[in-house]
């Protein structure tokens, strides 16, 4: 990577050298009709990712759609060009269209088509190239015409705001695409908290800003945003559900479908929640286990800290993976299994959750 130099003052490092930037472009330049889309359960960073990297190729002409497998949090519905967004799991058949008629479809935020589910099998049989932006470890080269993959850094988000950078799209980016960016590496990095160490990010945060995003009422709109419903659930779970392992440095909790019902959940109230054990001193490990709503599956979400790194944990008792101190996965019901299989995972760790804090 190189730095890129503005009246001899270093700004954005490079993230593609000369050869494969214009591989990119000629790759967009060649391409009439675009999909743009991201993995199953999107997040703040899968939306605001596609979200902005359409507002770019529909300025470069392109018809573009952003078609997701299925429905995002409540908490982003306030994001600007959301309401284009097409769930292929409510509108399948024109989703389908648009991924069959397409000539280049955008993976952002996944490293493999497997993150798709339903949706996958369609994207399979389209004759369209593959491009993929994303930040997670080990990407598929399976069926990629080009994968720009780079998970050294904080989300996707700021992958796609580098390449618009690096492709000169910077003086055109819009105050609603830089919100949507902004909002993808926030929601990346619990609000910079973590996997948010390298200063450039904050130089890209200074970029962001200078568009007239209004970060803190951002974070208000994704944060400050609970029902009194979802409120009374976290209670509830932190209170009944949590299960301390003092000895494994270790916490986790249940999530049921009655469990859901009881409190009118909806789509993104347990986001988060995950994270809330990992504030107890010394703790290392945190898992969340919930009942999905659509599959008879129950969603493994684990976090980490204290120098205990949770995905190698997903990736073999799972069926996941994802970032050193940010994993998830899937088993299936019912959720006495999934709390067993926990536990052997707890016990294959043992040493290193055991070990020496600090």
């Amino acid at each position: 990577m190189t730095e890129r130099k503005n009246n001899g003052a270093p700004l954005l490092t490079e993230i593609l050298p000369a050869t494969e930037l214009m591989r990119l472009m000629m790759l967009i330049r060649e391409s009439h009709r675009v999909v743009i889309t991201a993995h199953y359960g999107p997040d703040g960073d899968a939306v605001g990712s596609c979200l902005a990297w359409q507002e770019y190729l529909q300025r470069m002409g392109k018809d573009v759609h952003v078609v997701l497998p299925n429905d995002y949090p409540d908490f982003l519905k306030w994001m600007p060009m959301n309401r284009s967004i097409l769930l292929y799991n409510e509108s399948t058949v024109q989703a389908q269209q648009f991924i069959s008629k397409a000539d280049l479809i955008c993976c952002l935020d996944f490293n493999e088509l497997g993150r798709l589910q339903q949706m996958g099998e369609a994207v399979q049989k389209s004759k369209a190239k593959r491009l993929m932006i994303d930040h997670h470890e080990n990407p598929s080269e399976d069926g990629f015409e080009m994968i720009i993959s780079h998970p050294e850094m904080s989300a996707t988000a700021e992958i796609v705001f580098r390449l618009l950078y690096q492709m000169g799209a910077y003086d055109d980016l819009s105050r609603s695409a830089a919100a949507n960016l902004y909002t993808g590496m926030m929601c990346d990095t619990g609000s910079f908290t973590y996997n948010s160490r390298d200063p450039e990010i904050y130089l890209i945060i200074s970029l962001l800003m200078q568009k007239n995003i209004d970060k803190d009422e951002i974070y208000k709109k994704v944060y400050h945003n609970w029902s009194q419903h979802k409120f009374e659930m976290w209670n509830d779970i932190l209170r009944r559900n949590l299960v301390i392992v003092p000895n494994r440095h270790a916490a986790y909790y249940t999530l049921t479908r009655s469990q859901m019902k009881d409190y009118h959940y909806i789509r993104g109230d347990a986001e988060g929640l995950v994270n809330e054990p990992l504030k107890i001193r010394n703790m290392k490990l945190s898992v969340a286990l919930r009942e999905d709503t659509e599959e008879d599956v129950v969603r493994i979400s684990l976090r980490s800290a204290n120098g205990f790194h949770c995905r190698e944990m997903a990736e073999r008792f799972f069926n996941g993976g994802g970032h050193d101190d940010a994993a998830g996965g899937k088993l299936p019901f019912p959720m006495e299994s999934a709390i067993a299989t926990l536990n052997e995972a707890l016990e294959a760790f043992k040493d290193e959750l055991e070990g020496k804090v600090g």
